[in-house]
């Protein structure tokens, strides 16, 4: 049995705990990668980058590459639908960032993505999976991994899917336990990942969906089998999720969450290192769509998120904050 509080390879590159920073788009950037990473995350994982934008030199795009000095390992994730296009940005990201590993997004569910014959697309196809992951990890010397869905409208290919990506020689593989159809509702499919588990036996296995706390965690690893978990949804309202994970992990004893007052902390600690970033205007303008992950669950939220809202300043979003406290 996987001992749970013992660090695990990929390729070449050691993760410290067996917890990992889901990708999200518009929210793991450095910023949020550095809070998770101090809180615990064994990997963190980049909001998915466009291997088009990356080879038009697209200015948001390279903006996007930025890589804290102290939050390694972290990983790289491109989507693109051609192998030569994937092909050449892993190989910009390998020659131009400091990333220890590439990793490919075969699970994202959103039109604009599918359309383009990436993401989700892909699970349609286990042969194409080979082929652009055997063409991808012919030019890179760090390690590539897949995140990727169990299926497009049903489970049925899972575990050839996630073969062909093991086959192909990629260094992990995550997968998230619902179809493309379901995009993010219902629930995850535990059995589907238990037979990928099963399946694949040369490389680490990365579960995710629904780990929201500690005995979620537990039960992907040792019921379910895989090496370890991504989380992604429960990290946003909860980073401090990680050490949660990690401390029970290690010893069994279950940390109380955090008070209300402490996730207000981090969440201004968030948007401080959002204006580090990307300047007052623009971090301000996004920290108005995270915020409401932060007040989950407050008196009046609703309110208050309204009110976070209309905030142009940090001083403004700070004078809400201290109304709370």
């Amino acid at each position: 049995m996987t001992k749970l509080s013992s660090s695990f390879m990929i390729g070449d590159v050691e993760i410290p705990h067996r917890t990992v920073l889901a990708p999200m788009a518009g929210v793991t950037n450095s910023a949020f990668r550095m809070i998770a990473k101090e809180f615990g995350a064994g990997l963190v994982v980049m909001e998915m980058i466009s291997e088009k934008g990356l080879l038009y030199n697209n200015e948001k795009t390279l903006h996007m590459l930025h890589i804290d000095e102290n939050e390694h390992p972290m990983s790289i994730q491109l989507f693109g639908g051609d192998a030569d296009g994937l092909k050449r940005a892993a190989e910009f990201i390998q020659e131009n960032t400091k990333a220890d590993i590439v990793d490919i997004n075969m699970g994202c569910p959103v039109n604009k993505v599918v359309k383009n014959e990436a993401g989700a697309k892909w699970l349609k196809d286990p042969d194409k999976i080979y082929h652009i992951i055997n063409e991808v990890t012919s030019v890179l010397d760090i390690p590539l991994t897949v995140k990727m869905r169990t299926g497009w409208s049903d489970s049925e290919l899972a575990v050839e899917n996630a073969l062909a990506a093991e086959s192909a020689g990629v260094s992990a593989l995550a997968m998230h336990g619902r179809t493309r159809e379901q995009m993010y509702t219902g629930t995850c499919d535990h059995e589907t990942l238990a037979r990928v588990s099963k399946a694949i036996t040369k490389i680490p296995f990365i579960g995710n969906g629904d780990v929201r706390n500690v005995h979620d965690a537990k039960y992907m690893i040792e019921e379910i089998g895989v090496d370890a978990v991504m989380v992604g949804r429960a990290a946003m309202n909860n980073p401090y999720i990680f050490t949660q994970i990690n401390h029970y992990f290690e010893t069994g004893e279950e940390l109380p969450d955090l008070p209300f007052v402490k996730k207000l902390d981090i969440a201004e600690d968030h948007l401080k290192r959002l204006i580090d970033l990307k300047g007052e205007k623009i971090a301000v303008r996004e920290f108005r769509g995270l915020a409401p992950h932060y007040l989950r669950g407050t008196a009046g939220a609703a309110k208050i998120r309204g009110a976070v809202s209309r905030a142009e300043t940090i001083d403004e979003v700070k004078e809400i904050f201290n109304s709370l406290r």
